[in-house]
């Protein structure tokens, strides 16, 4: 496989393929140049962070969780910060999102979602007790690692989007609708505890029933239908799950049931084995103090790549279906991202795109052998944006990502169908051939 002339590099890692994308952040996939060990990181602007005023929490929940290693809980490795961004190394989780097991096989067994939710209210109750909330428990953030076992990722790294008032309490809507707890939509300001649990109630009711509790197409109907905790639970369920899962989405926090005692809970502590792990000790936080200090001696070097980005076979294999389904309620499973294989040379296949998209009313914006792609019209959820990437598989072959970035999944996979018709000469091979060719 021939190399690029330069790859990107933040410090001693090498920096490959956008992995998922927030308003916030970006996440990539690195490596380890020294040991070769998977990563991904986390990218925030730091002119966001500082507007929002969000410096003190997020250093202070990056140095909190840069503690927490939970066998359950995404481990954060380090922080480092440039004079414009900041990066946080994650721990490259290979498993793929746990409910791409529903998408797969359908609804879970008790005894099935039960170890799942056993795992979850563990690490939940671990970081609780350090202070840390995660205030934005859904699907993508519920990853499996490569043993089958639930890991949590963004625990505390949501404080981006919210703030903490003179009264104690969270403040301003966030995280997946559907997943959000009564007190969180009222805005009247939410304990982070009790906010989390409602989260874990309705993760747990979709491993038990396969689709969700309060769910509608109209966004003020949905909130009135979990303000109301208006909800049934499927036949199939035995009278404990039931019962356990009422007590959880209870809409005033006040009596929600709380950890202790869903610790108690006879479903729950059927075959439960807290996990045994050793305690961190002794963790340097100073790269989390270095990080917004504004000066030279701390910033961590950034090079830039100049050619598409030369594919291991380790991406290749991250990339494939079983790693990388799309989120199970983004419109009725549609997937958000697809690919295509192209023998064309990495600036033809840019220029074949930018005249295929722009007809379809995008702008595109170009960055080495990146792509932007931003509809002007608004949509269902306003302003589609498609981001694309160009790889080097091999000399002569380029594997192209084309990724929703924002917007509707629906617009996204009709915007596709129409840009693939006018690539046919330069597709060789979509995901789905490739697949069918296993």
């Amino acid at each position: 496989m021939s190399q690029p002339k330069i790859k990107r590099h933040v410090g001693k890692y090498e920096v490959g393929r956008t992995i998922g994308e927030g308003t916030f952040a970006k996440v990539k996939f690195a490596r380890n140049s020294k040991t070769g060990e998977p990563v991904a990181i986390k990218i925030l602007d730091k002119d966001k962070v500082l507007k929002n005023k969000m410096a003190e929490q997020i250093k202070r929940e990056v140095a909190t969780m840069k503690l927490i290693k939970h066998p359950h809980v995404v481990r954060l490795y380090e922080v480092m910060g440039s004079k414009t961004k900041i990066f946080i190394v994650l721990e490259f989780v290979t498993g793929g999102e746990l409910f791409d097991k529903i998408v797969n096989h359908g609804r879970m067994s008790e005894d099935e979602a039960r170890r799942y939710f056993q795992q979850l209210i563990n690490a939940v109750d671990y970081c609780h007790s350090r202070g840390v909330y995660h205030r934005d428990l859904k699907p993508e953030n519920l990853l499996l690692d490569a043993y089958g076992n639930l890991k949590v990722s963004d625990f505390g790294l949501s404080a981006l989007s919210q703030q903490v008032r003179d009264d104690g309490l969270l403040h301003t809507t966030c995280g997946t609708p559907n997943y959000v707890a009564p007190e969180v939509l009222n805005d009247s300001g939410y304990d982070g505890a009790t906010a989390d649990l409602w989260s874990c109630g309705v993760i747990l009711f979709v491993l038990l029933a396969g689709y969700l509790p309060f769910d509608d197409s109209n966004l003020m109907n949905l909130y009135k239908k979990i303000s109301a905790a208006e909800f049934t639970c499927p036949p199939w369920l035995s009278f404990s799950a039931m019962k356990l899962i009422t007590r959880i989405l209870d809409p005033n926090p006040m009596t929600r049931i709380t950890i202790p005692e869903i610790l108690e809970d006879e479903w729950f502590k059927k075959g439960y084995k807290p996990p045994v792990f050793v305690e961190q000790e002794d963790t340097n936080l100073d790269d989390v103090e270095a990080v917004f200090k504004d000066s030279e001696e701390h910033h961590v070097t950034e090079k830039k790549e100049e050619q598409p980005t030369a594919m291991n076979a380790f991406e290749l294999i991250s990339m494939s279906r079983g790693l990388n389904l799309g989120n199970l309620f983004d419109e009725q499973g549609f997937k958000r991202e697809t690919r295509f294989t192209s023998k064309c040379a990495a600036n033809e296949i840019i220029n074949k795109i930018e005249q295929a998209a722009k007809p379809l009313g995008f702008d595109v914006h170009k960055k080495n052998y990146k792509m932007r792609l931003e509809n002007m019209k608004a949509g269902r959820k306003g302003n589609l944006n498609i981001a694309t990437e160009i790889f080097q598989v091999a000399p002569s072959l380029h594997m192209v990502e084309v990724r929703k970035a924002k917007g509707d999944t629906l617009e996204f996979h009709k915007f596709y169908k129409n840009l693939s018709t006018s690539l046919d000469n330069v597709v060789w091979k979509t995901e789905e051939d490739m697949q069918e060719a296993k």
